[in-house]
């Protein structure tokens, strides 16, 4: 299995999502961290598994949630560069992507 990692600015994502739904229901912020844990594992056995959508970027969505991982391979690694939810502006993330 490759290595992860996130950008900053992804990781409040998932922060203020777990938040947002361990509000609704206790616990359900825990099962949000878990079904994108395994979204993660998944990636890191089949890196490629998910659909290109712009340049060297993925899109994992999530089964339960409305929220997708915008990732690329680099460097042998994923690294996350949003966990997007998919009502929101679309590509809002782009600005995170180095050139």
């Amino acid at each position: 299995m490759i290595g992860y990692s996130y950008h900053p600015n992804a990781i409040e994502e998932v922060v203020e999502a777990a938040r947002h739904y361990e509000g609704r229901a206790p616990g359900l912020g825990k099962e949000f961290r878990e079904e994108l844990d395994s979204a993660i594992d998944l990636l890191r056995r089949f890196p490629e598994a998910a659909a290109l959508v712009r340049g060297n970027l993925r899109r994992k969505p999530l089964q339960r949630f409305p929220y997708a991982l915008i990732y690329a391979v680099e460097d042998s690694e994923i690294r996350i560069y949003a966990v997007s939810h998919r009502r929101q502006r679309p590509e809002y993330w782009l600005d995170r992507i180095p050139l």
